[in-house]
Formats: C-alpha cells, structure tokens, sequence
C-alpha cells in the first residue's frame, strides 16, 4: 500500500532540510540573514507543493504503454501546460480589460484623467511631476520646438523667481538695483535677446565691441508706420517716372535712326565702294533659309527686287480656303424639303391657271460668290432642250421640270426620312450647293445615266424613275395624311396606281415625325392604312402591278423600324381574318410574303413572323387539294415556308404531306407540277444534312414516278442513294485496351510520420489553412465562452453583494423598528403600573 499523502509531504520536506532537527535561535538568525537560503528554501516549498497537487500540471489523457525510439520519445512525460496558472492569468486579465467595460457599458459622461503619466505604471511619482513640469515652462516661454536659435531647451531651475543659470558672466551692464529683486518679464526678455546677438555676432566682432547701452526693441507706432509707408511709395513712384524718362529717351534715339534701319531691312543700304579691297566670301545668315541666302549673295538688287514682286504676286494668286456649310440634322432636311414641295404646288397652281410665275417666288438656294465666281455664267441649254456642254447635271435625263420625281432608294428602303433629289426650275437655273453631288458622283452619274431620255417608268438600281407626262399635270404635291384605309381610299381615287408611291413618298415628306408632334402618330396610322391598302390592292380584278405593290411594301419596311408596334399589331390584325377564313386570298398571300421580307424568319419565336408560318403550315396540314387553285396556292405556300426557313432550317412536315397529295391530285397541270417539283429540290438542298433525309423524302419517289418530271425524280433518287451510302449502323464504341498504370514508389529521405504529405501543393497549403481556421475559432469560441462566464460571474457576485447589502440594511432596520417597538412598550407597561399604583 503506497504511503498516504500526509507521510509523502513530511518526508520530502525532510528530505528538503526545511523541517528537522530543533536549531538554536543563533542558526535561525543566521538563516534569516542568509538571503540565498531564504529563496533557495522558497523554491523547494514551491517544488513541493506544485509536485503535491495533481490539478497544477496537464499531462497526457491516455500515455502510451510502449516506448518507442523516434524524435520525441519523450512526449509521454512532458508536462503539455499549467491549467491553475493559464486560469489565474487569464482572470486577471480580464479583470483588467473585460471588467472595466462592463462597468462603462451604458454610462456617459465621467471624468477622464489625461494628466501626463497617470495611466503609465512604467513611470513614478518623481517621472510624472518632472514631465508635468517640462511641459509647463514650455507652454510659459512659448517658445517653438523648431526655432534653432532658441538654445534654452534644458529646465531652467528658479528660486525666488530669479533664474539659477550660471553658465554666463554678469556684466556690469546688467547689474542694476531691479536684478537684485526680481527682474521683470520684460527685462529678462531683454537680456535674453541681447545675450542671443552677442553670441552671434561674436565671430565678426568681439565682446568689446559693443555698445554699453542697447535699447529695447519696441513697436512701431501707427504714424511711424505710415510715414514708412508713403515714405516707400514714393520712392517706387520716382523710380517709376525715371524708368519712364529712360524709355523715352531711347525711343527717341531709335526714332532718329528709323530711316537706316528700314533701309537696311529693305536691303537698300548704300555701301562704300572698296576699290582696292579683295572679294570676300558672302558671311552666311543662319537665320534666313539657304536657297533664299544662297540667291540674294549671288543675285543683283534688281534679280532681288523681281525675285520679290514675283513672289508676292504669287500668294496673292493662291486660292483661299472656303467656309463649309454645316451638316443640316434630320429634322431640318425633311423641314426643308417639305417647303419645297410647298412651294412647288404653289407655282403648279398658278400654272394651272394660266398666272404668270416670276423667278423671285423661287427660292433662293444658292449663295453667290462674287470675288472668285466672276467669270462663271449660267448654262442656258438645258432651257431649251439641249444637252449641257459646261457641268454634268446632277439629275438623271427625262427630268425636265419640278414636277418630275424621282424615288430616292435610301429614303424607300433603308431609312424613314425624307431625302429627295434637288430639282431644276424651269429656267434652267443651278442646284443648290449644299444638295448637289460632289464632282466624283458627277462624274459617276455621266457615264451610268442614259443619254437619251426614255418615256417608260423603270425601276433601275432600285429607283423607280416615273415620266414627267404621267405625273406633273395631275400629281399634287400636298396631300392630307390619311389615317384609315377609307381615307386612304379617298386620297388615292384620282391618283392612277402607278402614281401610288410617288403619293406616299411625298406624303411621307410632308408629315414628317420631326416637322410636328402629331405626325409620329399620323404616320403609324398611314403606315396601318398601307397594310390594309397593298393588300386591298392584291385582291382587285385586275390586281395592281408588282412594282406598285413592291414599292409600297418597301415603304411600310423602311416604316416599320419607326413605329414596329403599329404595324406588327396591325399585321397580326390581318392574321387572325386569315385564322378565321382559313382560306387564304391574292391579299394574305402578299401580305405573308410582305411578312417574310420586313420581319427576321430565323428567330426561335417572334410576335408576326411566328403566327404566320403557323398557319401557313395550318392550311397545309389541314386542307386536301380538291381544284387548280388549292394546287396553285400551295405551290406558292410551300415556296414561301421554304423562303422562310431558308436560313433557321426548320423541318415543316406539313409541306411535304401537301406536296404529296398536289401530286397525286387529278387537278394538277404540268405547270404547277414544275413549280411543286422546284419546292422538292429547294427542300432537298435545305435539309440536306438532316439524318432523316431518306424518311422525309422517300414518299416522294412514288407521286414522281407517275408524272412527267423525270429530271426531279432521278436528282431525289441519287440524293436517297448517297444519303442510304452515308449512313451508317450503330455500332458498339470501340474502346481503347488501357494499360495498367505502373508506378515507381517515391521514398522520402526525411519521412516524418507525424506529418501529413500531399504532393498537391495548393491542396497542401489549403489544408494547413484551413486546420489553422479551425484551431483559431475553437480558440476564439473558447475565450467567448471564458468572457461570457467571468461576465456571469461578475453579475452573479454584483447581484448577491446587493442582496447582502439589501439584507443588511433591511435587518438593521427591522432591529431598530423593534427596538423603537420595545422601548415604546416598556415606556407603556411603566404607565401602566404607575396609573394602576396610583
């Protein structure tokens, strides 16, 4: 049985030599004296007492039971931490910080103690009242820490209030009957200043050299001040006036050689003749040009003087620059355009009546240039019929007059301005110079425009040119913009149909988006009543020319970029009575192909362009040839879903299904067979990389073979041959053998087995930051966790001195109120017995 803790401590305090045998009080007194024995006997108690309690030290929980050879074998029996002594510490650092702020939490205002070392523990008392004191004659000289000539850093001992500086001799000068008691601050000041610039004239005099008496510096008075200041202003102003006399007189004195220096700048300087004198080398000028030196050494004063005129003539000959017009906006092209059609009605009307029209009522267009343009005239042959020998016009042959139109291609189909040619007047006068082409178009437009005028309307490069005989005795040049297909009806009663474009272009210029703010919806409602027109147009017996019709679908697709709502919910509109009859006409078949030529086709879903081939694929799917038109007009279906699928590729099973049955159809002609056969071979080029081309187009083969189109049937036939010879059998992938990965095993030469080894460095490193994460939070849980229970703790021993002090007052009170009771009692019981005695 081990010995119990009691025998454990006398024996190693025996062992010690701190208990023992009795000593005599003359060895204790030794002992006590011995300082070394005192610590050494502290250290031994301290030993034993930390060996004595099993709580003081950490060791492992679980030791291992074998000892093993490795860095750290001894890991087993070191002390890992002292659990006693981290708690104690970190007690009182908390009482320190964490207690101070929780007795300031929720409290303002207080006194905060800044003096100078009262929160430093380094500092003592003597430290803290020297610095106080440093600091205060500091603030009393007021003197600056960056002043070098102010050498009296050090403090400055005073008794009496006299200064105890004896590092300088008294002189008798300062010596005087106020020194003895007590100088004044003024006087100190004086003395200090006059120390000062002793010491720094000592080099450049001696001591000696001084004067016995220096008064004081003293302030400037106000008058003193002023003299000096009038006194300074006029001297600047007398050496004002005598820089002022010194100019003048050497302008006079170049006044009077003024003659020979402009001689001499003119080079007509008279030199003296030098008979005998040799011919010296001309002196070089590096500040003229050389060829210019090199000529005037070598040439005569007249050479000179011609040289001269010739060239001053010839800069006066040199051509001046131009201003240029300023690019005219949008809106004030179409402002001005719409004037001249103003204008141009004017003058028709007047025509019409028979009035005469002046060359005053035109506007004036062009600016003259007098100094440059002297010796040009007007060219009169286009007056009179004749072709223009001077300049190219810069309109096409057959325009004769302002009646004339031309249909400008930018203005129909890229843009939704108006942008028209400049005419001619009847006089043959020029176009203006801001409208006319430049000289490289001129030029152009002579080689490319016929010679000779021609009489039918043509649509050449996309400009439809309409003949001056068709329009400018009837066409107007105002018209009221319609906002419904009725009164577009009305507008156009008396314009013949070939006229039509012409009307809405002109219509388009007139109302303008940016000439007014109404017309932006007075355009979106034309451009609505367009739709319904060309449409209406397609429908009439006879129908209208395709020109007609093409011109004004390419005005509703410049339109379309300006007001795309309109006209999508209008086209939409035309849709759905396409929906409900189910039976298309000349009218929705123009207006799906209009569809098709404004709107994007390739797009997954758009809000025109989708319902459209919807239905188109609809009437195909759903209707069975049973006449020429059903065969006819699915021709012309299936060409236009083809045309709209030209660039997406989209698979319409419907057409083929249609295309099959026009093809057995009884009322089908040769014609409308050819035209079928043409939507078979646009088909098979569009869906040629499809891998279900042999499904799509195998029904084909057996129609074709009963209808004359043999040159159709032999291309599908070889198509199905290569697409059968394409394809292939699904097959198994075939997979690569891999072989089996063989690996060197890597030997590490410093292995570790406590360390973790991972050849993924940045794995690695993200590892290790993430343990250290990890160690850092549960040691920053576990302080929050220490905080919050010292808080506790604080609160709990806060709450319960509280209790003690309320019970302690409420006891001391309860006892005085008893006591107050007993006396009451025991004066009552004293009455009592003396009434009762008496």
């Amino acid at each position: 049985m081990p010995p119990s803790q009691l025998k454990r401590l006398k024996s190693s305090l025996r062992e010690q030599g701190i208990t023992g045998p009795q000593k005599s009080k003359k060895q204790k007194k030794s002992q006590n004296k011995n300082a070394d024995a005192r610590a050494q006997r502290h250290s031994a108690l301290e030993s034993i007492r930390e060996s004595f309690n099993p709580f003081e030290f950490k060791h492992l929980a679980r030791p291992k039971k074998f000892e093993y050879v490795s860095n750290n074998a001894g890991n087993t029996k070191r002390v890992l931490g002292r659990p006693g002594v981290t708690k104690s510490q970190g007690e009182e650092a908390r009482r320190k910080s964490l207690l101070p702020e929780m007795n300031r939490k929720n409290k303002v205002g207080g006194i905060l103690d800044r003096r100078i070392g009262e929160n430093d523990p380094t500092m003592s008392l003597e430290d803290r009242m020297m610095a106080r004191f440093e600091r205060e004659q500091t603030k009393k000289r007021g003197g600056n820490v960056f002043d070098l000539e102010d050498g009296d850093d050090e403090v400055q001992l005073t008794h009496g209030g006299q200064s105890l500086t004896f590092d300088h001799d008294i002189g008798d000068e300062d010596y005087d009957a106020a020194s003895v008691s007590g100088s004044s601050d003024g006087e100190d000041g004086f003395l200090k200043r006059k120390r000062r610039r002793e010491d720094v004239d000592g080099e450049e005099r001696g001591d000696d050299d001084a004067p016995a008496e220096e008064q004081p510096e003293r302030k400037k008075s106000k008058a003193e001040v002023m003299k000096e200041v009038m006194a300074k202003s006029k001297l600047h102003k007398y050496e004002r006036q005598h820089q002022k006399e010194e100019d003048d007189d050497l302008r006079e004195e170049l006044d009077k050689d003024l003659n020979d220096v402009l001689a001499a700048l003119r080079g007509h300087m008279n030199k003296k003749p030098k008979s005998d004198a040799p011919k010296d080398e001309p002196k070089k000028d590096f500040s003229m040009n050389a060829d210019r030196a090199a000529l005037l050494a070598g040439a005569s004063q007249v050479a000179k003087d011609k040289e001269y005129d010739t060239r001053v003539r010839q800069m006066l000959q040199d051509a001046r620059a131009k201003p240029t017009e300023r690019t005219k906006t949008e809106e004030e092209k179409a402002r001005d355009e719409a004037k001249r059609l103003k204008e141009l009605e004017v003058k028709r009307m007047k025509r019409m009546k028979g009035e005469p029209t002046s060359d005053d009522e035109e506007p004036q267009q062009k600016e003259a240039d007098d100094e440059e343009d002297e010796d040009d005239f007007e060219d009169d042959a286009a007056e009179f019929g004749l072709k223009s020998a001077t300049q190219p016009s810069s309109r096409p042959e057959g325009i004769e007059d302002e009646d004339d139109f031309i249909m400008d291609d930018d203005l129909v189909a890229t843009d939704s301005e108006a942008d028209f040619s400049e005419d001619e007047s009847d006089e043959g006068s020029k176009v203006d110079d801001t409208m006319a082409m430049d000289d490289e178009d001129a030029e152009f437009l002579k080689h490319v425009l016929p010679d000779e005028p021609k009489k039918q309307s043509k649509a050449v490069n996309g400009v439809l040119t309409i003949d001056a005989d068709a329009a400018s005795s009837k066409l107007a040049y105002t018209y009221p913009c319609p906002r419904s297909h009725e009164e577009l009806l009305k507008v156009f009663k008396d314009v013949a149909s070939e006229d039509v474009p012409t009307v809405v272009q002109r219509i388009r210029a007139l109302y303008h988006a940016g000439l007014h703010s109404d017309n932006k919806n007075k355009l979106a409602d034309f451009a609505c009543a367009l739709i319904d027109h060309f449409a209406y147009l397609a429908n009439q017996t006879p129908p209208a020319s395709l020109t007609v019709i093409e011109s004004i679908i390419r005005h509703i697709h410049s339109m379309s970029r300006s007001y795309p709502v309109q006209i999508a919910t209008q086209f939409r509109e035309q849709l759905k009575h396409l929906q409900e009859s189910n039976d298309p006409s000349p009218g929705d078949l123009t207006l799906l192909t209009a569809i098709g030529s404004i709107y994007p086709t390739s797009d997954h879903f758009h809000q025109v362009v989708t319902p459209a081939i919807t239905l188109m694929a609809r009437w195909m799917g759903l209707t069975t040839p049973a006449s020429g038109k059903d065969v006819a007009t699915g021709a012309y279906v299936g060409a236009l879903c083809l045309q709209y699928q030209k660039l997406a590729k989209r698979y319409v099973p419907e057409l083929i299904r249609y295309t099959t049955l026009c093809l057995k159809s009884p009322h089908a002609t040769p014609a409308l067979l050819t035209a079928h056969s043409k939507n078979i071979l646009v088909a098979a080029d569009l869906w040629s990389a499809s891998p279900s081309f042999i499904e799509i187009f195998h029904p084909l083969i057996s129609p074709l073979k009963s209808t004359s189109q043999r040159s159709t049937l032999q291309t599908l036939s070889a198509r199905l041959t290569t697409a059968r010879l394409r394809r292939r059998p699904q097959l198994l992938h075939n997979h690569r053998p891999l072989p089996i990965k063989s690996s060197i095993p890597k030997f590490e030469e410093s292995f570790d087995p406590n360390k973790h080894y991972d050849p993924d460095k940045e794995r690695s490193e993200a590892a290790k930051l993430q343990k250290e994460y990890k160690r850092e939070k549960k040691g920053a849980l576990r302080e929050l966790r220490k905080d919050a229970n010292f808080i506790a703790r604080e609160k709990l021993r806060e709450k319960k001195d509280k209790d003690a002090a309320y019970e302690t007052k409420y006891k001391r009170l309860v006892a005085e109120i008893q006591g107050e009771e007993g006396r009451e009692k025991n004066v009552y019981e004293r009455e009592k017995k003396k009434r009762q005695r008496g």
